[in-house]
């Protein structure tokens, strides 16, 4: 289905039908995702990042009005997806939620649910992969894993350059990648975990950006968290506590820190518990086909012509029906 949005959301009547960004834009890239900053660099992004976070009554919002919660889950989900589905950069997809957030907190969409919001992820995410990704899928291509609605390129790129305007063309986001070296280096001295610590906070970062509680903490406190929660499963630093996060740079609140780690910990037990739901209905089918061809097996060799005998003689076995079921 191809949308167009002349006789719709007039804020995207814009006449500009050239690419978005170019290579002479100087928002062409973001530096500020380095493996472990500097502290003048780690201070000047606790300084600035919270003018890259919606503000705090946009989660009052979300708790309001479920429904848009619920829109947005679907829309961080499907982004998600897409970006699994062309291995994009763990930056990528954060970047698309964080414009996404910060768009909606600027500017309410005409429908919480339907086309425009569906339009708007696809528009964040091809901003957020021509900022980060080497190869960028073309427009019509993005719109896959399950995308509702396909939208012309042209329509797209009026979205982008609605986007770029009202976040004020800030791309380059302080995220909480932009942290997590740093802090895995101050609880590592010794750099002997701190591949794992960053590795394994970065699944727990994008594990838990379409839940819209977290957007009440801040990229620093969020990293801080994720990088607790990753130590934890080393038992050299079982022991660490949010009270030592506090000490790894100023700006840091302990208070924040170990209310975004009992989310991050609530949030890990749920998912858990869903897995292990979906796991055991077939544990049970499995160990149950086991006792029965087990038990199948023992007597097969003095009963095989009965049970063919019954199994004939019932009235509902039907060849041709049981190949179509």
């Amino acid at each position: 289905m191809s949308v167009s949005c002349s006789d719709c959301f007039s804020d995207l009547l814009c006449r500009e039908d050239s690419e978005i960004l170019s290579e002479d834009s100087p928002e062409c890239s973001s530096d500020l995702e380095s493996p472990a900053g500097s502290e003048e660099s780690i201070a000047t992004f606790i300084e600035d990042e919270r003018n890259f976070v919606p503000g705090f009554d946009y989660l009052a919002r979300f708790r309001s009005h479920p429904l848009d919660a619920s829109a947005r889950a679907l829309s961080v989900a499907w982004i998600l997806k897409v970006h699994s589905y062309y291995g994009f950069q763990p930056l990528t997809a954060y970047l698309s939620v964080n414009y996404l957030d910060r768009f909606l907190y600027s500017r309410r969409l005409p429908q919480t649910e339907g086309w425009p919001l569906q339009l708007m992820s696809v528009a964040c995410l091809s901003l957020a992969a021509k900022m980060e990704e080497p190869l960028v899928p073309s427009l019509l291509d993005l719109q896959v894993e399950g995308a509702k609605y396909i939208f012309e390129p042209r329509t797209i790129r009026r979205m982008e350059l609605l986007v770029l305007n009202v976040l004020d063309w800030r791309l380059r986001s302080v995220t909480p990648f932009s942290f997590i070296g740093f802090f895995a280096s101050k609880l590592d001295s010794t750099a002997t975990n701190t591949g794992f610590l960053i590795t394994r906070a970065t699944e727990i970062i994008l594990s838990n950006i379409q839940e819209a509680s977290f957007l009440e903490y801040w990229p620093s406190c969020i990293a801080a968290a994720a990088i607790l929660s990753a130590a934890n499963e080393i038992p050299s630093f079982s022991m660490v506590k949010a009270e030592h996060a506090e000490s790894w740079c100023d700006g840091l609140s302990k208070e924040k820190i170990i209310g975004c780690y009992q989310l991050m910990k609530d949030f890990l037990i749920k998912s858990c518990r869903k897995k292990t739901s979906k796991i055991l209905p077939q544990l049970r089918v499995t160990i149950r086909s086991r006792v029965s061809s087990s038990t199948d097996s023992s007597s097969s060799s003095s009963s095989s012509s009965c049970k063919r005998r019954k199994l004939n003689s019932c009235p509902w076995i039907d060849d041709d029906k049981g190949n179509s079921e």
